[in-house]
Formats: structure tokens, C-alpha cells, sequence
């Protein structure tokens, strides 16, 4: 079937060189480049998920993460911060219609970084709570205007509940230690928070979020994409840049290999046998990692058109879904990187750093496959979730 057209891809490919050429300074300084952030607001990029009544394009995951996949290829470190951006105003969108116009109403560019692990320490207050703590992770914090946070608040029953507040920049100091082996690009730094309040209309329960209860649901009626949890849009950029990453490393591992000579031998690399059944395999990988991904976003992206919640075990396979076809996709990374050669292992070298990068993409939580496993698991058996997977 062939694909329609993707606006936002055709406007996002002609910026790509510039982006892939500035990946040596994504990884210098530690954080996504201003011009990369300038060039991807310039296109629209960061209103990929916001509403339509602040300007933006409400446009489907699979146009999405087809972007996604794409700006990975040139700078994963880019891609993974700047898609967090723009998937964190797909969350926003379902908070209160006060917030939303706090954030957007006066800045329809702004964007929102997040930290949603409940590290976050709360005192109750008259009217919403004060927040504490050092909430680490936050990706592309340095070009945000608004954090999103975690932490655990009592309902009625005395539950303590898992919670997100949202803070503007004055609000939180960011500490800059950010010093990682893959993704170094991300800026995914710590945000110092220190007894900021924050009003109950900036609060919402994540399973809220979840189930269609939040103060935001039935805000945007004619929407597609709003009806539907937060959780697989929040993460649907994981795998797409472990996708793109791949995706990258079979045509780099191509340009290398072509022209490359045994040093003590003379041996033309590019035509042995080895090498080229381990490109077959890996094309092989990262194209059955493409079409499990694309099955899973657009069965999404329907739910989503049809204002229709999934089931638990539909969710389920999504969730689990992702992390499978990340782990192929590091996979047939692994197989070319190993016969890659010494030189490849230099710090110029693309090829080392879409090594780093995919390994980074399946060590995120929501990621990680000993952890889905467990969960799908679970699901198949016919157990109840186990509350320790997160």
C-alpha cells in the first residue's frame, strides 16, 4: 500500500545535511545546537502534536514518527530531545484549558521539557502543592520554556496517586551533568526544583491520562488524536529513533565498506562474503523492525481517529511491541558495528557514535525488554499487571 504524502517529512528532509553536520557539536556540547532547534521550528516541527486552536497540526503518529525516524538518522541526540518536546504538548494537551493557555496563549512556540519519574517531594497546600527535589533526565530542558514533573499525591482514600505538575522555567534551576556515553546530544539534564507551587489546575493523575478522566479530555471534539492515552505518544519517539539510528547505520556501514581494504592484506572488504551476508541480515532486521512499528502506530493513530480507548491487552502489545522491535533494531546495529573495523571505533566516526546511540534507545524504561517481556507475559497468561513494571 503505497504511503500518503507526509507534509512535514517533505519540509524536514531538505534541513537534514545541516542537522547531521552539526552532530560533532550536539555531542561537544552536550545538548541539541541552537541552530537545530531553530531549523525545526522554522519547519513546524514542534507543533506536531499541539492544537489546532494555538496553531498547531494535530498530525497522525505515523506522519510522526516517519519525522522521527528520519531526524535520527542525521543526529539521534537531536531527535531524541526534540521529540520529547513535541510529544509532551500531546500530554499537555489534556490538562486543564487554563494551563494550555498559560503555556501557549501569549507563546504559541513554547515547548515543554519533562522529568515524570515521582522523584518529586510534595507538602499540601490550600489550592495545589509545593515541590521539591532534583528530577533528573529532563531531555532538551535547555529549550524549554515549561517542565513537566512527577510525583505521588494522596487522593480522598489516602492512595498515593502518580501524579504530573507542570512548572514554567522560573521555577527550577537546570544542572548541567549531563555527561553520558549515548545520546550526548540530548541535553537531558537535572531540573533543581526547590518548594516551587504548583495550582491544581497545572495537576493531573497519570491513569487519568490514561483512561480518557483527565480535565483536558473532550476539549478538542474533532481531534483524532487526543482521545486516546498519553503513554504511547509520550514514547513513540523512542523507537522511531532507535529505527531511524538503524536505518542510518545500514547506509553508513555501505559507504565505509565499499571502498574499504584489509590493511595486511589488500583485501577488498566490500566484496567478501562475511560482510555482505551481514548486511543482508541486518536490511532484513531493520525492515521487519519498520513494519512491526508501522502496524503498532497506525493501529494507534485509528483508535485514535475513532475516539475509541484500547484494552488493556491491546496496550499491552503496544508498550511491548516498541521494545521487540528496538531490540532488533540494536541488534543488526551490533552485527555491523562488530565487522565495522578498527576505525570505527574513532571518536570521528559517525559509525561508533549510531552504536552509542542505539544502545541508548533500549535502556530507557519504557523500553527496556526484560521488563516488557515480564509484562506481555503477564498479559498472555492471564495474570493481573504486576504494579513493580512500570
Amino acid at each position: 500500500m503505497m504511503k500518503t504524502v507526509n507534509p512535514l517529512l517533505e519540509k524536514l528532509l531538505p534541513i537534514l545535511p545541516l542537522i547531521a553536520a552539526n552532530a560533532a557539536e550536539a555531542e561537544s556540547e552536550r545538548k541539541v545546537p541552537e541552530e537545530n532547534i531553530r531549523l525545526l521550528k522554522q519547519i513546524g516541527m514542534h507543533r506536531a502534536f499541539q492544537p489546532k486552536k494555538f496553531g498547531g497540526l494535530e498530525i497522525s503518529l505515523p506522519e510522526f514518527t516517519d519525522c522521527v525516524a528520519a531526524l535520527a538518522g542525521a543526529c539521534g541526540g537531536t531527535a531524541w530531545a526534540f521529540s520529547l518536546l513535541c510529544t509532551h504538548s500531546h500530554q499537555l494537551a489534556m490538562f486543564s484549558a487554563k494551563l494550555q493557555q498559560e503555556i501557549w496563549g501569549e507563546n504559541p512556540d513554547a515547548t515543554a521539557s519533562s522529568s515524570i519519574a515521582p522523584f518529586g517531594r510534595i507538602e499540601e497546600a490550600e489550592g495545589g502543592v509545593y515541590l521539591s527535589g532534583e528530577m533528573g533526565w529532563s531531555s532538551g530542558c535547555d529549550h524549554a520554556e515549561w517542565a513537566i514533573v512527577g510525583f505521588r499525591r494522596k487522593n480522598a482514600s489516602g492512595e498515593l496517586i502518580y501524579s504530573f505538575g507542570v512548572l514554567p522555567r522560573s521555577d527550577y534551576e537546570i544542572r548541567d551533568d549531563w555527561y553520558a556515553v549515548g545520546m550526548r546530544g540530548s541535553g537531558s539534564k537535572t531540573l533543581i526544583v526547590n518548594n516551587a507551587f504548583i495550582p491544581n489546575h497545572r495537576i493531573e493523575a497519570a491513569q487519568d491520562m490514561m483512561q480518557g478522566r483527565s480535565s483536558g479530555y473532550d476539549l478538542y471534539p474533532d481531534s483524532n488524536i487526543y482521545y486516546t492515552p498519553y503513554r504511547p505518544y509520550f514514547a513513540c519517539g523512542f523507537a522511531a529513533i532507535s529505527l531511524g539510528v538503524a536505518e542510518r547505520m545500514l547506509v553508513a556501514f555501505k559507504e565505509k565498506t565499499k571502498n574499504r581494504v584489509r590493511a595486511y592484506t589488500g583485501v577488498n572488504v566490500g566484496t567478501a562474503t562475511p560482510a555482505l551476508m551481514r548486511l543482508a541480515e541486518s536490511t532484513h532486521q531493520v525492515a521487519a523492525a519498520r513494519a512491526f512499528l508501522e502496524k503498532s502506530w497506525q493501529e494507534q493513530a485509528e483508535h485514535g481517529r475513532r475516539h475509541q480507548y484500547p484494552s488493556r491487552e491491546t496496550l499491552t502489545y503496544w508498550r511491548t511491541n516498541q521494545a521487540y522491535a528496538v531490540k532488533m533494531c540494536i541488534a543488526a546495529v551490533d552485527r555491523l558495528f562488530s565487522a565495522a573495523g578498527a576505525t570505527s571505533w574513532m571518536e570521528n566516526n559517525e559509525i561508533q557514535r549510531l552504536f552509542r546511540d542505539s544502545h541508548m534507545t533500549g535502556a530507557h524504561a519504557y523500553t527496556d525488554y526484560d521488563v516488557c517481556a515480564q509484562i506481555l507475559g503477564r498479559e498472555l497468561m492471564g495474570l493481573d499487571p504486576d504494579p513493580t513494571m512500570v
